[in-house]
């Protein structure tokens, strides 16, 4: 049966013989979709004894983490989310230290340990910095999951070497760790875990098994009775039910619209008018359209009806127009608002008046250089878009590059796309990561590995190489190279055996973007393109071409010196 993510929590807090309490804890349970895509959120923060600040610290960073935390793209992994809200925390925090009396004493500062745990799907997320804990029970024990970040100068001295808002930058611990039916975690500060024992832990636990708040205030009770002389907070989530379905529930779910039939031209459709088809294939059909409502010429794209049963390509071809919703650059093409109920499954999106860079390529054989990096740089920031968010097209090749009549160049269709943020959640869907075209494929696919933002700059260095020669540069032997022995016996064929007058380092450039190796690639996207236009001084030294070529009667003068200081050196002798 399907299921939503279900936990219980139970917390208390105690501020012990202290006069204020500087810890501070939360969780958060979003509803649907946030509960899908984001997971449920708990945490908890200790301040130190030595700042009177240290309690604004901990609320700051508790209540931060969850405001801006579920404010992070739904694209994003857990693991970027959660570190990007805690290091604009962890910024803030110690800006505020520096702006007091007590800024060149860190114990005096905004400092406070911090400890979450995000569950979605079905892994739990974890980041720390500090001695506050997590911990999973396992049978009669507990599994500590986090590591102490204290440091211990003898038996009675010891001081935090990691906390939020010591330093301008954060060391922060991440830890991913499957989670099943019944799990259960504690979150616990150094005031409850070095008073009270794991036994006694979970003998509370056991004991209020259906109250955990009421497990949560018996722990900190007793630690309090052995002797706890700081604050003492604890948190105990158990997972009551996991978001697993079953593939024909979850076909029924994704195919809750039925599919549309073949289109014929004037006909009516869900308020818009086909005009013509403009591509068909097993996989989908694309046609022109026009908006009956605004006039606005559009293209509808619909999925094959003999695919309906594939729930691989159904999942893609919905996520295909999640994506394109959340993409904003002028490079990227644009869904249409729908402002009408739909009937059929099917994508609306922007009419792009052009030509895609295939047929570019054949009206333009033999293009100057100039105009293939203007080309490349618009691709490129179309990438960028995509990788901002964590998201790889995966197949980058001309079909699915649009060249409009201002000159204008946009990435089309998503289906391949791969979301980290997506990739999270658990799926009875078998996934691939090999969806792209054969000859702009990345080498690592072929080998049974993720991608990564490398891949995609290789699918765009072979679109490159291929505008500027007509040809690919390894051929066809890319996608039969399935073997790390094979790849490294590919041979790059350099543009200038293509007789095309291209600067030399221009190849040094392809070489290294084609790299079969994605870690001899370029790291980023931005120093590819960069350096189309501005070579590294160690190509333009490679590629520098002999004297006798540059300027052959300097040369000959050379030669002809050199002859006569030899002849001369002859007569003395």
């Amino acid at each position: 049966m399907s299921t939503q993510l279900k936990v219980s929590v139970g917390q208390h807090t105690d501020k012990g013989p202290k006069a204020i309490n500087q810890d501070f804890h939360g969780v958060y349970i979003p509803r649907e979709p946030q509960l899908s895509s984001k997971g449920i959120a708990i945490a908890l923060a200790d301040g130190i004894s030595s700042s009177a600040v240290s309690h604004i610290a901990s609320e700051s960073a508790v209540t931060g983490f969850f405001a801006d935390y579920y404010c992070t793209s739904d694209a994003w992994s857990v693991k970027k989310s959660a570190q990007r809200v805690l290091m604009a925390t962890n910024s803030w925090l110690h800006s505020q230290g520096q702006r007091g009396p007590d800024r060149f004493d860190p114990d005096r500062g905004y400092v406070c340990t911090f400890s979450a745990m995000v569950i979605k799907s079905t892994t739990a997320h974890l980041f720390h910095a500090g001695d506050s804990r997590i911990y999973r029970v396992q049978g009669n024990a507990l599994e500590q999951l986090t590591n102490d970040h204290r440091l211990w100068l003898s038996e009675q001295q010891s001081y935090l070497s990691r906390a939020l808002g010591i330093h301008p930058q954060l060391d922060l611990d991440y830890r991913a760790e499957p989670v099943e039916l019944g799990d259960t975690f504690i979150l616990a500060t150094d005031g409850v875990y070095e008073y009270i024992s794991a036994i006694s832990m979970l003998g509370a636990i056991a004991q209020y098994a259906d109250d955990l708040d009421a497990a949560a205030r018996a722990i900190v009770a007793q630690a309090l009775e052995q002797g706890s002389d700081d604050n003492l907070t604890v948190q105990i989530l158990r997972i009551d039910a996991l978001p697993l379905q079953e593939a024909d529930e979850l076909y029924h779910k994704l195919t809750e619209l039925p599919f549309a039939p073949i289109l014929e031209a004037r006909a009516r459709f869900d308020g818009y008018t086909i005009v013509r088809e403009v591509h068909a294939s097993s996989r989908s059909h694309v046609y022109l359209a026009i908006d009956d409502d605004s006039q606005a010429t559009v293209i509808i794209k619909t999925p094959s009806i003999d695919l309906q049963r594939d729930l691989q390509y159904l999942e893609r071809f919905l996520t295909e127009e999640w994506v394109a919703r959340r993409i904003d650059s002028p490079h990227v093409v644009k869904p249409c608002a729908q402002t009408r109920k739909r009937n059929y499954l099917y994508s609306v999106s922007e009419f792009i008046d052009g030509q895609t860079l295939t047929q570019w390529m054949i009206d333009h054989p033999r293009p100057d250089l100039e105009t293939v990096r203007g080309i490349v740089e618009q691709i490129a920031k179309g990438l960028r878009a995509f990788h901002r968010l964590e998201m790889l097209h995966q197949d980058l090749r001309p079909a699915n590059i649009m060249i409009d009549t201002t000159g204008t160049v946009k990435i089309i269709d998503f289906g391949s796309t791969r979301v980290a943020g997506i990739m999270e959640i658990a799926s009875p869907i078998e996934r691939s990561d090999l969806l792209g075209t054969a000859q702009y494929t990345a080498p690592e696919y072929f080998l049974g590995e993720s991608g990564s933002t490398r891949s995609d700059m290789f699918s765009l260095a072979v679109i490159t190489y291929q505008m500027l020669t007509g040809a690919l540069p390894y051929g066809t032997q890319v996608a039969r190279s399935r073997t790390r022995a094979a790849q490294k016996k590919l041979v790059y064929q350099p543009i200038r055996d293509h007789d095309r007058e291209v600067p030399a380092w221009i190849d040094d450039v392809l070489r290294k973007a084609l790299h079969p190796d994605p870690y001899k690639r370029y790291e980023d996207l931005s120093e590819f393109v960069f350096e189309l236009r501005q070579p590294s001084p160690a190509f333009l030294a490679k590629a520098r071409p002999p004297l006798m070529e540059r300027n052959p009667v300097l040369f000959w003068k050379g030669v002809s010196l050199a002859l006569a200081l030899l002849v001369v050196g002859l007569l003395v002798r």
